[in-house]
């Protein structure tokens, strides 16, 4: 006699999700069994976050059609007090971004004890102790002392691990991962789905994993779902679904990732930037009355020459971006110096630096934070133009704005409407063109992008990384790329530097460097990419 199919530990049927009347989940179905991992994937806006968000009942304001039971119980019917039972106790949820998740008033061990307060009934000795052993099992350093440590004086990574303690601390029967890597290191993001692995083995726990990373769908989940527009497009084996896409928009997504379009190097090509043994520092306070000295960037030396690009790789820490902040002047040397065109800029008066800054501009990682919210995209372009070029009329100022935003593919239509919006009225691809056109605008020989495409969605960042591509072709620009993503600064660099703690610890050729690696730590980097499924075709493949 066959034996019944077991009862899903999560249905979802036919749900739908409305805001004001505006349906942003459309009549999605999905089922996870217990101890299954089931990844839902799709861009910003396909809905996939707030399905996840229904589950728990975290939308207050909004409108459900449909059902969803969770071990037979139909959670929509039930009370808030029912609700507030559920959640950290059966069903638990770690965010995106642990910062505004923490919160930061509280140490992290009292986050997690109460938790643990609530839902087990421990007193706080009891619930203290507990948490320093969550925090062991997650690998923090030292959890004795981080138990009573505030969120800002974690790392992104140790946050992360933070997070998952306290999710975990009731042993829940459902864990929902919204987007828990996205922010992270490669080898932070190795280290977060390799303990998600162990713990999820070891509880027997569910998991939904939420993300817009293919690569770690692929590596790390049973099932898969895809979201476009707020419906499920196509669901299945993940392995399936990878291999043998039925869906037009599941197809184009595993069509976004990122292809080397790097242009050869004229031979004889002048140097248009060199850093000579640059020495970045910072004054820590370590007690009322002592300081001590921090090497942020010690004796990094780089040569870039026009039409190049020039990718500065390494994890959270390593001096990266504090690298391109002094080669930007806007963070001053403590050693060695920075030459533009064989100039110095060390010393420079306010005129020089100003001469300077219109031949090297930059683009930061988050575009909504780097664009001022109370003033109209015109306005934001025209300000540095402005500046720079102090002599065009206002008429010459808008039509360089104009011409700006066309490169950058937002002059399709209504570009006068365009210049009289705010940022927040623009997707997050629009707002990173908008940057973009903002530092070419002024029509600079460099640029220094920082981290420019890791916020966007993997079809966006194609776009974005093809635009970089062609703007440079046109312009002749060179640019220093900042990036942890080792997939991004293969499709676009020539070079590529990997920086440690501060210092240059290999650098050369790109796809020679990311083919055979010399040192331990770019082996580690690649191995923690290759764990993730995003990067192919290096000597490390086999290891």
């Amino acid at each position: 006699m066959a034996q019944p199919a077991p009862v899903a530990l999560l249905e979802i049927e036919n749900l739908s999700i409305e805001f004001g009347g505006k349906r942003v989940v459309d009549d999605i179905s999905l089922s996870i069994n217990a101890g299954e991992k089931v990844g839902l994937v799709g861009e910003s806006g396909s809905g996939k976050s707030v399905t996840a968000l229904a589950v728990l009942r975290l939308l207050d304001v909004a409108t459900y059609h449909g059902t969803i039971r969770f071990g037979g119980d139909s959670i929509l019917a039930q009370s808030e007090r029912w609700m507030r039972g559920v959640r950290g106790r059966d069903i638990a949820m770690i965010f995106q971004e642990p910062m505004t998740a923490l919160d930061p008033l509280y140490t992290i061990g009292s986050q997690i004890g109460e938790v643990l307060e609530v839902h087990e009934g421990l007193r706080s000795y009891a619930a203290r102790a507990r948490s320093i052993d969550l925090l062991r099992r997650t690998g923090i350093p030292e959890p004795e002392r981080r138990v009573d440590a505030f969120p800002h004086q974690l790392s992104g990574g140790q946050r992360q691990r933070a997070m998952i303690a306290m999710a975990l601390a009731c042993r829940p029967k459902l864990l929902i991962a919204d987007e828990p890597t996205t922010a992270l290191d490669a080898t932070v993001q190795a280290q977060i789905l390799a303990l998600l692995d162990d713990l999820q083995r070891e509880f027997g726990m569910a998991i939904l994993f939420i993300t817009h990373d293919l690569a770690l769908v692929r590596r790390f989940t049973h099932r898969v779902g895809v979201m476009e527009h707020g419906k499920l497009v196509e669901s299945g084996p993940t392995e399936t679904v990878f291999t043998q896409p039925q869906h037009p928009y599941t197809i184009r997504l595993l069509n976004s990732r990122a292809e080397r379009q790097v242009a050869p190097l004229n031979p004889a090509a002048a140097t248009v930037l060199e850093a000579r043994d640059v020495g970045v520092t910072f004054h820590r306070s370590e007690g009322w009355f002592r300081q001590s000295i921090f090497n942020a960037v010690a004796g990094v030396s780089l040569v870039l020459r026009a039409g190049e690009t020039v990718g500065i790789v390494g994890e959270s820490g390593s001096g990266k971006t504090t690298l391109g902040m002094a080669l930007l002047g806007l963070q001053p040397v403590a050693a060695g110096d920075v030459l533009i065109d064989g100039q110095s800029m060390s010393g420079a008066n306010r005129e020089r630096l100003r001469k300077f800054r219109r031949r090297i501009q930059v683009v930061f990682q988050d575009p909504f934070a780097s664009l001022n919210p109370r003033m109209t995209i015109g306005q934001i372009l025209e300000e540095g133009l402005a500046w720079h070029m102090p002599q065009l009329t206002p008429t010459e100022l808008r039509q360089r704005v104009l011409g700006a935003l066309a490169e950058v593919g937002l002059g399709a239509s209504g570009l006068e409407d365009i210049l009289e919006r705010y940022p927040h009225q623009f997707s997050g691809g629009q707002r990173q063109r908008i940057a973009i056109a903002r530092a070419i605008v002024i029509e600079p020989e460099i640029l220094v992008l920082d981290e420019p495409t890791s916020a966007l969605d993997v079809s966006v960042q194609k776009q974005v990384l093809a635009l970089l591509t062609t703007l440079q072709r046109r312009h002749h620009m060179s640019y220093i790329f900042i990036s942890h993503d080792l997939s991004v600064i293969r499709a676009v660099a020539h070079r590529m530097i990997v920086m440690k703690d501060g210092v240059v610890v290999e650098q050369g050729d790109c796809e020679t460097v990311l083919r055979d690696p010399q040192m331990p730590y770019t082996r580690t980097l690649l191995k923690a990419v290759l764990y993730a499924g995003e990067l192919e075709n290096t000597s490390l493949g086999q290891m």
